[in-house]
């Protein structure tokens, strides 16, 4: 009985860290990529003199403090549950990992302090100085998504430390930080944040744009978030081809999961779709050789199958292997949109005629937040029994004590409240009315949005 309190216990830790996850990382994405689009949007306004880019940029600007206000109670919220709910991994590992969390604190705080700056310093700075002033909102966030990914990546591909006789020992905490997986991770995360930025804020005006809104203003709040997001897409297609060229060579049952291999074999098929029943992948598309090719750059290479590990230490196949589907699934078909888009505009300077791209616009924020939380499903769910992979156990690293599925009902209300009230203040600020009124908004008080 008491082993069946355990799990259950460990369940909910699990899932209250997923739900908070899962709901911060699109607000961080948000906080990495709407600066710099906001940013752009007001340089062309003082390059140009067109009023339209003033206002985009000052309605994002205030969305961009909405945001950042709730992310910061869902990452107060991420950081006790770090030690709360993973008190195993903190207290054994916190000197390893604790560089990089000190790191984003204080890129925390540069970017808090800035934004209070760009926000609240409308005509009351010269153009210039002002956008200067937006430039260490869009590094610190930036960093902040680097140094957090650091510390997952580090789970991932544990350095910089020893063992010995059970003590952690010749801690170094900057070859910690900077572990083989730094790179790709980080990369990869980056620049999905403003792919999740650039999709998300462009399929807004999207939706007006199907609703016959089609003046310059929303022409232009679609434009500049989406044409970041596109050229962002193809070389997050080539990242994530050297994120999984990493995964092949560094965490071989990971890979196995994510395509579904359960028996070691050679010129292994690319599988697209399938589900994994009894130790086997069925119902799958397989396009021969194909996972050899693109894992190792060889069609007869080997591909490790699930069958060289302990049941007890594979992942859950079926969820890490649809995962990575989608994931992939979403960002070709991103790519896909982004391709239409640039030939177009490169045909006749426009967006396609096509009524079809605009609604597919509409749900490209969805899709790319899709692959965000795919992909971090892969990341976590495909490392799984493994809190630091080889090393510690999830299961040894959760809070021994009872009552954590309480805590989770807790949280999941939190985030719910959460979510109400941001999106009801967002729609707020979105709603059809001219601009309000303000000393600091002279330039745009009499444009009303259509």
């Amino acid at each position: 009985m008491e082993i069946a309190v355990g799990q259950g216990d460990l369940v909910a830790a699990r899932m209250q860290m997923a739900l908070s996850l899962g709901w911060h990382i699109v607000l961080a994405c948000l906080g990495v990529g709407m600066p710099a689009i906001t940013l752009i949007a007001e340089w062309r306004g003082h390059r140009t003199g067109d009023v339209h880019y003033r206002l985009l940029a000052r309605r994002w600007a205030r969305a961009m403090g909405v945001l950042f206000a709730v992310g910061a109670v869902s990452g107060t919220i991420l950081s006790f549950e770090m030690g709360l709910l993973w008190p195993g991994l903190m207290g054994t590992y916190g000197q390893v990992i604790g560089l990089p969390f000190s790191l984003e604190g204080i890129a925390f705080f540069i970017e808090a302090i800035f934004l209070g700056i760009y926000l609240y310093a409308w005509d009351r700075m010269p153009p210039v100085p002002h956008m200067l002033s937006g430039i260490p909102i869009v590094v610190a966030g930036v960093a902040s998504a680097f140094f957090v990914v650091t510390a997952n990546a580090w789970m991932q591909v544990p350095t910089g430390f020893e063992e010995v006789d059970g003590q952690i020992v010749s801690v170094d905490p900057w070859a910690a930080m900077f572990n083989p997986a730094t790179p790709p991770q980080t990369v990869h995360m980056i620049l999905a944040a403003f792919m999740v930025a650039g999709f998300l804020m462009a399929s807004v005006y999207a939706v007006a744009m199907l609703r016959g809104r089609r003046d310059r203003y929303h022409r232009l709040g679609f434009l500049i978030p989406f044409t970041l997001a596109a050229l962002v897409t193809p070389v997050q297609i080539g990242v994530g081809d050297w994120a999984a060229h990493f995964v092949a060579a560094n965490q071989p049952v990971k890979l196995a999961a994510m395509e579904g291999v359960f028996h070691t074999e050679r010129g292994a098929p690319l599988h697209l779709g399938g589900v994994a029943v009894d130790g086997e992948l069925r119902y799958a598309l397989e396009i021969p050789n194909g996972l050899s090719l693109l894992a190792h750059w060889s069609p007869n290479a080997e591909i490790a199958g699930l069958e060289n590990v302990a049941e007890a230490d594979r992942p859950p196949v079926n969820i890490t292997h649809w995962a990575f589907q989608i994931m992939v699934a979403m960002g070709f078909a991103l790519l896909a949109l982004s391709l239409w888009m640039a030939l177009a505009w490169k045909r006749r300077r426009d967006l396609p005629g096509s009524p079809w791209f605009l609604r597919a616009a509409a749900l490209s924020g969805v899709a790319a937040v899709l692959a965000l939380e795919a992909g971090w499903t892969v990341t976590e769910v495909g490392r799984q029994p493994w809190i630091v992979y080889g090393v510690m156990r999830t299961s040894e690293a959760v809070n021994p004590a009872p009552g954590l599925v309480w805590g989770f009902v807790l949280v999941s209300l939190v985030y719910a409240a959460l979510t109400v009230a941001t999106v009801y203040v967002l729609r707020r600020l979105a709603r059809d009315q001219p601009v309000p009124v303000a000393p600091q908004e002279r330039d745009v008080a009499d444009y009303k949005v259509i």
